[in-house]
């Protein structure tokens, strides 16, 4: 096992990382028949494609694909490349009358972005051809983490601004549990810290811009030294953003309830959590496990990834005194 989502069968995972400015996105691919999905979305700025589609009143319950994005909701244009990567591969949700000479298929790629416009040009953001280029860059070896696709201009602890945040990234994790697995994907661009195993601080607000002395930012706001105007300007400006799936049989509806038992993986490690966070999570079930499990022991073992995973974004982003862009090539 790689403890990262291509843990799960017939999943793949691609990054496109920016080299004009710290930007990207991160594509996970389904198998080609697609895969039972799921969408529970937690904060109050959230940016996303196709999520009232994943209601479990809706029809239709497989998705071809899930993209993670930077680029606020410009971002979200990068799910046009998605798609046309997967339609050149005739994956899709296949529509119109079965008589057709040729088949119509619709891929369904649901998608979430998180901010990351203040670091650098700002008109530079993930498009089309990004999405198009994570499809192709698509594996289900190890997947690479930290500074890299969604996570590439991630940053946390920005209560005091981002001078003296850190920064986040894009992290992953499994557990497998008798013949079951689930695993995580996960974008860490929160507002609040990142707290370690023993519920500290291991990346977030710092002292003053030149330090790596840690404010710990529930405590300050406590303290009542919160600052309530730059709090307000935050609004939009954060986000974690994440999937997680498994082999166990799911329908619609629990991976819908799966995808809201991972946010409790956010409450371990992420802190404070606010309104001005977006926070979304899809729920992805392949079932080739051939067994349904038990919806409350996968959702210990999503809550578990999530916080392993947003962990590791951070312990593998870039380190502070590197500049945010990476080298042409990485």
């Amino acid at each position: 096992m790689h403890d990262d989502l291509t843990d799960i069968a017939g999943l793949a995972v691609g990054h496109h990382t920016d080299t004009r400015r710290p930007t990207g996105c991160s594509v996970v691919l389904c198998p080609p028949d697609g895969a039972v999905c799921g969408v529970a979305q937690r904060g109050g700025s959230p940016g996303t494609r196709e999520t009232d589609l994943l209601r479990p009143e809706n029809w239709v319950d497989r998705v071809h694909a899930v993209l993670l994005t930077g680029g606020s909701a410009y971002g979200l244009d990068a799910a046009g490349g998605v798609m046309r990567w997967l339609e050149e591969q005739g994956r899709g949700l296949s529509v119109g009358p079965a008589d057709r000479p040729f088949p119509v298929r619709v891929p369904i790629v649901p998608a979430a972005v998180l901010f990351d416009l203040w670091v650098g040009d700002a008109r530079i953001r993930p498009d089309a051809a990004a999405g198009h280029a994570a499809c192709a860059a698509a594996s289900s070896g190890p997947v690479p983490l930290g500074s890299v696709g969604a996570g590439t201009g991630a940053s946390v602890g920005k209560l005091f601004g981002l001078p003296r945040a850190m920064r986040g990234g894009i992290g992953s994790a499994s557990v497998r549990v008798g013949g079951i697995t689930v695993a995580a994907l996960v974008a860490a661009n929160p507002i609040g810290d990142v707290l370690d195993e023993n519920a500290r601080p291991l990346a977030g607000a710092r002292r003053d811009p030149g330090s790596r002395e840690l404010v710990d930012t529930t405590h300050a706001v406590l303290e009542g030294q919160g600052p309530p105007a730059l709090m307000a300007a935050m609004a939009g400006t954060a986000t974690t953003i994440g999937v997680v799936a498994t082999d166990a049989k799911l329908s619609k509806a629990e991976a819908a309830q799966l995808a809201s038992l991972a946010h409790a993986g956010l409450a371990r490690s992420v802190s404070p959590l606010t309104v001005h966070d977006g926070d979304t999570f899809f729920a992805l079930a392949t079932g080739t496990a051939a067994t349904a499990g038990n919806l409350s022991v996968l959702g210990v073992m999503a809550a578990d990834c999530v916080a392993r995973a947003i962990r590791r974004a951070v312990r593998l982003a870039r380190p502070l005194d590197e500049p945010f862009l990476p080298a042409v090539g990485s």
